[in-house]
Formats: structure tokens, sequence, C-alpha cells
């Protein structure tokens, strides 16, 4: 306590954000993994929010099942009922769910036109700037942290970087208004990892916090189809029969949990510029291992990977701010 009463938050040794930012990273490869998923389900489905609801739904009785019989899940289930009676925590705290819904659905609404690469800077370059304002506004369970010039610098490279890797694609006029959508959807991430933090920390538990995400979005994914079947009609296309395109939910589990037990170390925009360099790199590899029509890798693709590498390691050997 300081003479004024105010708690002094201890500094998160390096050591603690150094491993953050891999664990963030690996799960950023993860998610280039799950866009491709979910953009080929989109496209064999003929819906891009009927994909959305497959790979939720199938994330959320996953946890369903697996909550309740762990021990660390039931405990985290009673904090959060505990938390949200005194007040601790509040309802709004626990709507991340509804961000990654919206981002799970730009997936499969997008990606099939617009490749996973050129998805990836859409949501880049409205995560880079969200992260710095959320967490300037003390939203995540970091707290309140500055924007230094280090964080700046990280958040500044790593957008030119993704630009530099899909600027080719960028003079598309039909492709700048598809990119819209992830765009938004990159904005809303930050907000939903800050979150998503914060359950996770009022509960003491990732798995609960996941469970909490994937309800909530679940339950607005299944709300939007509903008003799209009513206006639209049921999709067009079947149900494939391949079982790798229905990963998408769980390794959605894995990035979920995985951000929400880091958050605290990392803060928001390291977290954030973490997952870019992971979801940049994935997605290059799988354009190049595993290309589509829509995806054109090249050396441009390849030196804005390396480059948000580096916008990662500036940012995170930083100092680290006070809060």
């Amino acid at each position: 306590m300081t003479a004024t009463g105010t708690a002094v938050r201890p500094t998160v040794p390096a050591s603690r954000r150094i491993s953050g930012v891999g664990l963030a990273t690996a799960s950023g490869v993860a998610v280039a993994v799950q866009s491709r998923i979910n953009g080929e389900l989109g496209v064999r489905l003929a819906d891009g929010i009927a994909a959305a609801v497959v790979s939720f739904g199938l994330g959320l009785l996953v946890l369903v099942v697996l909550v309740p019989n762990v021990p660390g899940g039931r405990r985290g289930l009673r904090e959060l009922r505990a938390a949200l009676g005194a007040g601790s925590l509040r309802p709004w705290q626990c709507l991340g769910g509804v961000c990654g819904a919206f981002l799970v659905a730009t997936q499969g609404l997008t990606i099939g036109t617009l490749g996973v690469a050129v998805f990836t800077v859409a949501v880049v370059a409205g995560q880079s700037a969200s992260s710095l304002a959320v967490d300037r506004a003390g939203v995540g369970p970091a707290g309140r942290q500055p924007v230094t010039t280090a964080r700046l610098a990280g958040a500044v490279l790593t957008v030119l970087a993704v630009l530099l890797a899909v600027g080719d694609r960028l003079g598309d006029p039909r492709t700048l208004a598809l990119a819209a959508l992830p765009l938004l959807a990159g904005v809303a991430i930050a907000w939903q990892q800050a979150v998503n933090g914060r359950v996770r920390a009022a509960t003491g538990s990732a798995l609960t916090a996941t469970l909490v995400n994937f309800t909530v979005g679940t339950v607005a994914l299944l709300a939007t189809f509903a008003v799209e079947v009513a206006v639209r009609g049921r999709p067009a296309g079947a149900f494939p029969g391949e079982p790798w395109l229905y990963l998408g939910g769980p390794i959605g589990i894995v990035f979920i949990a995985i951000a929400a037990a880091i958050v605290r170390f990392t803060g928001v925009l390291l977290l954030g510029l973490a997952t870019i360099a992971g979801q940049v790199v994935g997605a290059v590899l799988l354009d190049l291992l595993l290309p589509t029509a829509a995806s054109r890798p090249g050396p441009a693709t390849l030196a804005g990977a390396a480059l948000t590498l580096v916008a990662v390691l500036v940012a995170a050997l930083g100092p680290t701010p006070r809060r």
C-alpha cells in the first residue's frame, strides 16, 4: 500500500511476459488454421453464419461436458455466480463471446473470397489500434497501461508489416469493401480479450471464462441465424463429410482459454500483437502449403510476416509500463 492507501500492482517478470508471448503466438497460428477451416465450411454450406453456428456450437458442447467434470471448472462456476452476485464482475463483462461470434462469422463470410492472408491484415488493422485504446482505458485485468514508445512502435510496425504482406491485394475495391467485416471484428477482439481476462480473474478458471464466452457467442449466433433463415430461407449447401471441417470450435476453445489465462501477464496490446504474429505466420504457411484460388503468397508476403515478428519483439522487450 502507498501512503495514500492505494494498492500498487506488482511488476510482471519479463520471463512471464515472454512465455505469454510464446503461447499467444502459438495460439495465433491456431487461429489462422481455424480461419481456413471455418472459411471452407462456409463455402461448403453456402452460408457463413451457419458455419459460425456449427463452429461455436460444437465448441460449446465440448465445454458443457468438460467444465463440470473438472474440479477447477466446477470451482470456477461457483466463483462466477458469487462474483456476479457480489457485483465484482459486471454482466457486461461476460459478453466477450459476442465479439468472438462476430469474428467466426466473418471467417465463414469472407475468407472464401479474400483468402487467409487478406482476412488477417484486416483483422490486424482493427486489433492493433483497438488494443492500445483498451489497455489505456484499463478494461483488461492488467489495469490501465500507458501508451509507451515501444508499445506504440510495435502496433505501428504490425500494421505496416501486414500491409506489406498483402499489399498487392488491397487495390481491388471489392476486396476493400469485403475486408471491412474482419476489420470491425479486429476492433472487437481486443475488447473480447480484455473482458474474458476479467472473467478469468474473477473465477480463477480459464475454462470457465471460455465456457462463458462460447455460451454467449452461441446464443448470439443462433439468434442471428434464426433471423437469416426467416428472411432468406435455409442454407443451400449440405453438411460436408470431412471431419476436419468441424475442428474450428475446439481450436477456438484453445485460443480463448490461452488468451484469458495470459492477458493479465501481457496486457491486451502485447497479447494482441503476439497473436497477430502467429496469425500472419500461420496464414503465410497455409497459403504456401495449401493454396486456394484466393491465396497469392509471394516475397512481399514473406517479408511482411518477418516484419510482424520484429514488431512483436519491439513491444515485448520494451520496458514494463508502470500502472
